[in-house]
């Protein structure tokens, strides 16, 4: 069995620990951007994740990223609700915008306790 080479691993700056609260910061209130904020976080995200060696933060981009697009492809899913009556498409809307906080805040606040999102 070979040993691990810490020593290869590079340790994670303030500014890296900084990132990510940005990036889970704006993920959280996308919603008053209309989800602008969520994609310039996505982007961020991929683009942070293919330079990424901490088993931690990658874990957490990905997080952020698959949240992102589960939201995109549950509000297309129920995006026909709208067509039916107003009320339905709301109520789906709103609870796939309460989904979308839970698991904002959820790995947020993993993520400052130094855990993994899941």
């Amino acid at each position: 069995m070979s040993e691990t080479d810490f020593a290869a691993f590079t340790t994670k700056s303030p500014e890296d620990r900084t990132i990510m609260h940005v990036l889970y910061g704006l993920h959280t209130i996308a919603w008053v951007s209309g989800g602008t904020l969520a994609v310039i976080a996505l982007i961020v995200n991929y683009i942070k994740r293919s330079d990424e060696t901490d088993a931690i933060y990658a874990s957490h981009h990905n997080y952020m990223i698959s949240t992102f697009w589960w939201t995109v492809l549950w509000l297309l899913v129920t995006m026909p609700l709208w067509l039916l009556f107003v009320f339905p498409g709301f109520i789906a809307y709103a609870i796939v915008g309460l989904w979308y906080l839970y698991r904002c805040i959820r790995g947020w606040l993993r993520f400052n306790d130094n855990r993994p999102p899941r």
